[in-house]
């Protein structure tokens, strides 16, 4: 199907009811429930990737309403990306997917925006910004490393994007079946912004609220994490459209 030549404005309930969430699961079985009930809400079709997971958060997600998927060993956030993504592509006929965070970050309010404008403007992807409205609570030092990574990214990919390490996305089906992510661990998201300007299909950038708790900044990559990303970005092969 040619999603560039498929322009529909489908209701709300429409929207939603083509739309499946992806969310990478590894222990998080403390929110977990909550996310996914919050997020039943409003989006019906939610699958959660456990990757490996040595808590009850399967279980929980399971529970909660969610499909899970299960990796048996942790083989970090890209790869089970890449297997909710393939799932969804290959088990249903959605027209979107948005990846979201098991941890209590994202609003569910601000994906279903991003879904709204990916129909109303004919977008292939939409991606989530912190930094858009200004009023972001990153730190100063995480600020750096994600206004370093973003101009990296530009760079690497003539996208002009202001956080390009933002877990909440929309893609449309085409722009998702583009993706076939080899980096596991957290650099993934580089490789999707790469991979996703190589396809060069029409895209926005939407301002989207992180809601840091203690909870979610416990989880959250270290500066040390962080530098070896931009280590890796400066240093991958770099991707041509």
């Amino acid at each position: 199907m040619t999603y560039m030549q498929s322009v529909q404005n489908f209701s709300t309930d429409q929207l939603v009811c083509a739309t499946w969430l992806v969310i990478p699961l590894y222990n998080e079985q403390t929110v977990i429930a909550d996310v996914i009930q919050d997020a039943l809400r409003t989006f019906p079709y939610i699958v959660c990737v456990d990757d490996g997971s040595s808590d009850d958060s399967a279980t929980q997600a399971q529970a909660a309403g969610a499909v899970v998927i299960h990796h048996p060993i942790n083989l970090g956030q890209g790869a089970a990306l890449q297997t909710g993504i393939s799932w969804v592509l290959t088990y249903t006929d959605a027209r979107y997917i948005v990846t979201f965070d098991a941890d209590g970050q994202h609003r569910v309010s601000d994906a279903l925006r991003m879904v709204e404008r990916a129909d109303r403007d004919n977008l292939a992807f939409v991606l989530g910004s912190r930094f858009l409205n200004g009023k972001h609570q990153a730190g100063w030092l995480k600020h750096l490393v994600l206004t370093v990574a973003a101009k990296i990214t530009h760079w690497r990919t003539g996208m002009a994007l202001t956080d390009s390490h933002n877990g909440l996305r929309v893609l449309r089906r085409d722009a998702a079946s583009a993706l076939n992510l080899t980096q596991s661990r957290m650099a993934h998201a580089s490789q999707i912004v790469s991979q996703l300007a190589a396809t060069q299909l029409p895209w926005a950038e939407a301002a989207v609220t992180i809601d840091y708790t203690d909870y979610s900044r416990s989880k959250g990559q270290s500066l040390l994490n962080g530098v070896n990303i931009l280590t890796e970005m400066l240093f991958a092969p770099k991707q041509h459209g």
